[in-house]
């Protein structure tokens, strides 16, 4: 049915295929619906579901269903809130309905985060290094405070989470622990081999966390507080603001001790008397240029927190519900990045004078499933088209993608 296909290579490959470029062999067609059929939005939701179906994140084919709605209904609502996703839930019943619902599967419904993350781990390039970006986001509701401990994993711009916890310590920093417990559940789905960067900011310090990361192989890039003291071999000890840098001004350690481990240092001062503080083991010329990478954390943040999803509008108090929800949120903004990219390979995204995009990938992804899950929609144009081969390509991905986890009930 649709030719020449080559799933190995990846989702990067089918955005180049199904956007109509050719690099050589035949280009990949997406076939054109001869009869009408179902609303864009119900067909969606068939698609969605019929991935679920494949990757047991829950074990029941209503529940499968579910999920797929409050994806679509997420993107529809643009809000976390239930009663805003209620009304696009399923369109055959009364919101009401639709809300109990949905308070009902996150009351009684447990998910398989570990399938999860293999299911992200699928849409992955099968080949080359991947990035792990660490990072924590916090905030208030009331007197209940949620702090998230998140990994993203992705190459170039193309970012999504992958893992995460909810930490119960007053919206404190992580310790070490926490954040190895965090590493090596992404270390055993993705492979050490696969993982080239990791990269994290000034909360994540200390000898047991810098030393684990070495021990393990992962090349990282971590930015320190300026009070952290340089060892040389000499075992002479220096703070950075004795450096008499002046701002703008680099220095360089191939060969230095940090928290009691030997690494790299680049240093970098800042304005107002502050630093650039790196410290890792991905190359000492390199360390300033992998660390401005980190910036797709931040992206990703932003995006499911405001521009996209409004996460911080829950009114979850409960942190079962809670790493739900982030489950369910994190399934719909890797969707809408995905159809962000596949949609960018065939009409490039407008550049602003500043050289980044007007819109990123994801809230253009999500922009283009809200319009097109709109009911007078024709499911013949090309993007309804595009999305639904993606969605094609995912369900054969995951058909033959092998995943060791059992289910949770």
């Amino acid at each position: 049915m649709y030719g020449y296909f080559q799933e190995e290579k990846g989702l990067y490959w089918l955005f180049e295929r199904v956007a109509g470029y050719k690099r050589g062999g035949p280009t990949f067609v997406v076939p054109t619906p001869q009869r009408p059929s179902r609303p864009v939005k119900q067909r969606l939701i068939a698609k969605i579901t019929t991935v679920l179906q494949h990757v047991p994140l829950v074990g029941h084919l209503s529940r499968q269903k579910f999920i797929a709605q409050f994806v679509i209904g997420l993107i529809k609502s643009r809000n976390v809130q239930f009663c805003e996703v209620a009304q696009h839930l399923n369109d055959a019943v009364k919101p009401a309905s639709n809300e109990t619902r949905i308070q009902n599967f996150f009351r009684d419904v447990e998910l398989d985060y570990l399938v999860l993350v293999h299911l992200i781990a699928s849409l992955l390039p099968a080949t080359g290094k991947l990035r792990l970006c660490l990072d924590r986001t916090e905030w208030d509701f009331g007197q209940c405070q949620v702090n998230i401990l998140l990994v993203t994993v992705g190459c170039g711009a193309w970012h999504v989470p992958l893992y995460w916890e909810l930490l119960d310590n007053r919206s404190g920093n992580s310790n070490a622990a926490q954040r190895i417990a965090v590493l090596e559940v992404c270390v055993a789905v993705l492979g050490r081999e696969r993982i080239g960067l990791v990269l994290g900011d000034r909360e994540f310090v200390g000898h047991a966390w810098l030393k684990w990361l070495k021990d393990n192989g992962l090349n990282f890039v971590m930015r320190l507080p300026k009070h952290h003291l340089l060892t040389e071999p000499s075992g002479r000890r220096r703070a950075i603001a004795d450096l008499g840098l002046a701002v703008g001004q680099v220095r360089r350690f191939a060969h230095v001790q940090v928290d009691g481990v030997w690494g790299q240092v680049w240093v970098k001062a800042l304005a107002e008397g502050e630093f650039l503080f790196l410290f890792g083991t991905a190359g000492l010329t390199s360390l300033g240029q992998f660390y401005a990478k980190r910036w797709t954390i931040e992206q990703c943040f932003q995006n499911l927190k405001g521009r996209g999803f409004n996460l911080e509008n829950s009114h979850l108090r409960s942190h079962d519900k809670l790493r739900k929800l982030v489950a369910l949120v994190s399934l719909a903004y890797t969707f809408c990045l995905s159809v962000g990219q596949a949609a960018g390979r065939r009409t490039p995204v407008a550049h602003k004078n500043h050289g980044y995009r007007a819109t990123s990938l994801s809230r253009h992804g999500l922009n283009i499933v809200r319009q097109l899950t709109r009911p007078a929609t024709d499911a013949r144009t090309r993007l309804a088209q595009i999305i639904e081969a993606l969605l094609d390509w995912l369900i054969r991905q995951v058909a033959r993608y092998q995943i060791p986890v059992k289910i949770v009930e």
